[in-house]
């Protein structure tokens, strides 16, 4: 499952499932994100594992975006390529490790 909202960067991004995800009249695309309308769509045909994935992959560009770092500058970090890369290492690091610590930590410090 993933989430129909995050926020980053203090914008929220609303997340939506979709039959098809279709950008410049090519349909044949897992996921995309709209900075514009900080919204992150997943293609709903995929398995629960993909959807994950793809959704950090969206994750990913959005906080590139928001990092101010524009899409494919010349010679700029927030390229597809990057945002592979990280986003795979990104998306087992959230897989594979418990996170309840940071949640612990967190409301020490803002109680």
């Amino acid at each position: 499952m993933i989430p129909n909202k995050i926020e980053v960067a203090g914008i929220t991004y609303a997340v939506e499932e979709l039959p098809f995800i279709e950008i410049n009249n090519n349909r044949n695309y897992m996921g995309m994100c709209s900075y514009d309308q900080t919204k992150i769509e997943v293609l709903t045909s995929i398995s629960d594992d993909r959807k994950r994935e793809v959704f950090v992959h969206e994750l990913t560009h959005a906080i590139m975006n928001e990092s101010g770092f524009g899409l494919d500058e010349e010679d700029g970090p927030h390229t597809e390529e990057n945002v592979e890369r990280i986003g795979k290492v990104l998306y087992q690091v959230l897989r594979d490790n418990d996170f309840s610590w940071f949640k612990k930590w967190k409301r020490c410090y803002t109680e």
